[in-house]
């Protein structure tokens, strides 16, 4: 008898974890709206100095931390 209840069980297991699998699929699809994936979009370029490049800029948050530093 046990062995019965034994099988019993894991078919329940089963066929929970199954449903919680097929639910997340659907969440998924919906949350997507079943679009295709796409690339992403570039992203945008870094503002640049007459030099060119990014380059290190020193701002006030930057003079603030310098500050703190500073025995």
């Amino acid at each position: 008898m046990k062995a019965k209840a034994s099988k019993s069980a894991a078919a329940r297991r089963s066929f929970l974890i199954g449903a919680g699998t097929a639910g997340a699929a659907g969440a998924a699809v919906i949350a997507t709206h079943g679009a295709p994936l796409t690339a992403p979009a570039e992203a945008p370029q870094a503002k640049t100095h007459d030099r060119g490049g990014g380059g290190y800029h020193v701002t006030e948050h930057v003079r603030q931390y310098y500050r703190s530093t500073m025995i």
